[in-house]
Order: structure tokens, then C-alpha cells, then sequence
């Protein structure tokens, strides 16, 4: 089976319509409607559908154990793409357990290297810093309608299939904490101290996190450390796969479009050839930070650092590159005229370098 997971509106549902169109035989059911709930659980197709498509099954309890089910006993005649707008490998309920079943993909929104044909590098990059990479208010480009589609994909996820999921009585803080953290993009997150902000505990903002990355509306950044229970205990950074999420200025919005870039790159990789790739960011005590670091089976790939306007070269950069004795160098400048290169560090505008084939990139 195929599991594809990604936000709410990134065009799963279109992608799977898509692959029944272009000739291949199939049924698309979703789980949000009662009609194909009765579908489903009464296994209510043909032989002739080689394609089973169930959209949104996460919300059911059982939904592991019934595509098992189905998996073990009619494999032979049917494929399966099961689509979900929350983490499939997080919302495994029930006690069977699906390994060696299924492979697991994610689908991101719009980046500088997928654009749609017609829309330049320099349009492209625009639109992701104004309306964000999601297909209808990037295709849409109007700043007025991508604001008002954005409260109403808030809305059917904090108010709807978070509902659905989760056991969340104070929804209006959490939706608190979720605006706390737009205003925070690109600085580190002490718990504690949002815990003060929301008069709840420490304990309550961490799993309001958890659930917002389970739902694809944030993911979380960690500081690089050879120990991960080290990493896990030190502030970590919060970004939003829609860019337009981010209030602050242009230069927190680029480091959020950049994240969505890297993370898009190693998801695919780590999707595709099943190698553990991650992403994190350098910060000690003396305060030296760069922005972002790769890892490919534990082994640093490259260091990036994000500016808009600064064209003068990071000295934690400089120092982390030959700490960690990394190969690649990059900085990233928003308003780079030409890019340049000095031993082994690469000064870049943002659109040149994020439109590279991140399938060839290290």
C-alpha cells in the first residue's frame, strides 16, 4: 500500500482523483462522507477496481486494523493509496501493526524547484513570500483571498479535525498558542516560557505542539547534538508549511520558506531511498547560530545560513563549517544581486539555490 500524508489542502485528494483519470481503474472514497463511510466498512466495489482510494480514514478508530484487513486478503486484486491531512504513522490506532505493508510518501506545497509552467523563478519566489506555496492561494494570487482561505483552513482544523482526533477541551488557547508561535518563527522555543504566556502547564503546550505537527499545520527544528537526548532537551525551532503562516518581517518569512524547502527536500529523500535524513539547526552557549544543518545517516551534508540584507559573511558559519569540518557552505541573502562563491562557501540569492534538483543535491 502507498500512505500519503500532508496538510490539509495540499492537493492529496486532487493527486489521487488524478491517478483514476489518467486511466487507471479505480474507486475514491472518503471517509467525511456518511455514504462512503458505508462504502468502505461493507467493502462495497468491484474486482475490476484495481485502485482503492480512501481518503481521510485516519478518522475512524479502527482504520489500521481494517486496512490489514483488507491488505491480506485482497492484495492480489487491488492496490491501495490510503490519503490523510494528519501523520499516518502518527495516528496508528488499534493494536495491530501494518510494518512491511505499506510505504509512506508526504506531499508538500509549491517550492521554487515544482513550479506550475508559466510562473517564473522570480514570480514564484514572490508568490511564496506573499501567499504562500499552498496550490489555490499561490495559483489565486491575491493576498485578500489567500487570507480569508487561511482562516478557513484554521478554522476546519482546529475546530474539525482536531475535534475529531484529539481530546482538546480549551480549543480557544491552543488556537492562542498557535498565534503565539506565528509571531516566533525562527527563534528558539522555550516551552516554559509560552506556558507562562497561556497559564497552562509546560506539559499541555508540548502536546499542543505534537498535535500541531501531527496535523501538518508546524514542524519543529532541533538543535544539532551528537546525543539526542541532549537535542531533545534544548529549545527548538517552530516553522509553518504554509508560508504566509509567519507574522514578522521579511526576513523571519524567508527563514520559514527556506525550512519548507529543506524539509521538503529531506522528506523526499528519506521517502524515496528509505536513508534517515533530518533536519537541524546549531546554536552553543556563546551564542553562535547557523540557521540550518542537514544530516544524512548521521553524517552532516551542509550548513545554511538565511539574511535578507546582510551580505557580509557569518563568522558561526565560517566557525561551525570548520568545527564540523562540513563540505558545504551556504548563505542565502534575499537581496543578493549575483551570487559568488569563496572557498568553500556559496553565497546564493534564495530563488538561484532552492530551484536546484533537490533530487541531485547532497
Amino acid at each position: 500500500m502507498v500512505f500519503l500524508g500532508g496538510p490539509r489542502q495540499v492537493g492529496k485528494t486532487t493527486l489521487a482523483k488524478d491517478l483514476v483519470k489518467t486511466g487507471l481503474r479505480g474507486a475514491y472514497f472518503n471517509w467525511d462522507r456518511l455514504a462512503d463511510q458505508k462504502a468502505i466498512l461493507n467493502e462495497q466495489w468491484t474486482d475490476q477496481d484495481r485502485l482503492l482510494i480512501f481518503d481521510e480514514l485516519h478518522k475512524y478508530p479502527k482504520w489500521k486494523n481494517l486496512v490489514k484487513g483488507l491488505y491480506d486478503t485482497q492484495k492480489e486484486n487491488h492496490s491501495f493509496l490510503v490519503t490523510g491531512s494528519a501523520r499516518l504513522d502518527g495516528y496508528k490506532r488499534g493494536g495491530d501493526s501494518l510494518f512491511g505493508r505499506y510505504h509512506y510518501w508526504r506531499l508538500h506545497p509549491f517550492t521554487l524547484n515544482e513550479l506550475p509552467k508559466g510562473i517564473s523563478k522570480a514570480e514564484g519566489f514572490r508568490r511564496l513570500m506573499s501567499v504562500g506555496g499552498f496550490p489555490e492561494p499561490f495559483l489565486d494570487n491575491s493576498a485578500r483571498e489567500a487570507r480569508r482561505w487561511r482562516e478557513e483552513r484554521y478554522n476546519r482544523i482546529i475546530k474539525d479535525d482536531i475535534r475529531d482526533l484529539e481530546n482538546i477541551k480549551d480549543i480557544q488557547s491552543m488556537s492562542l498558542l498557535l498565534q503565539l508561535l506565528r509571531e516566533r518563527v525562527g527563534r528558539p522555543i522555550v516551552v516554559s516560557n509560552l506556558a507562562q504566556d497561556l497559564q497552562v502547564s509546560p506539559i499541555t503546550v508540548g502536546r499542543w505542539i505534537e498535535i500541531f505537527e501531527k496535523m501538518y499545520l508546524v514542524f519543529t527544528v532541533r538543535t544539532y547534538a551528537r546525543n539526542l537526548a541532549r537535542s531533545l532537551t534544548k529549545p527548538f525551532k517552530v516553522y509553518f508549511y504554509d508560508n504566509a503562516d509567519v507574522i514578522g518581517d521579511d526576513g523571519a518569512r524567508l527563514e520559514n520558506l527556506v525550512a519548507n524547502h529543506l524539509l521538503k527536500d529531506c522528506n523526499f529523500k528519506q521517502d524515496y531511498s528509505g536513508e534517515k535524513w533530518e533536519l537541524c539547526f546549531l546554536r552553543d552557549k556563546e551564542h553562535r547560530e547557523v540557521d540550518f544543518l542537514t544530516l544524512k545517516d548521521g553524517m552532516i551534508q551542509e550548513l545554511i545560513e538565511v539574511k535578507w540584507s546582510d551580505k557580509s559573511i557569518s563568522p558561526s558559519l565560517i566557525y561551525y563549517g570548520e568545527k564540523l569540518k562540513a563540505n558545504h557552505l551556504i548563505q542565502l541573502v534575499g537581496n543578493l544581486d549575483k551570487p559568488f562563491t569563496k572557498n568553500k562557501l556559496l553565497v546564493s540569492d534564495p530563488a538561484s539555490f532552492l530551484s536546484r534538483d533537490f533530487r541531485k543535491s547532497p
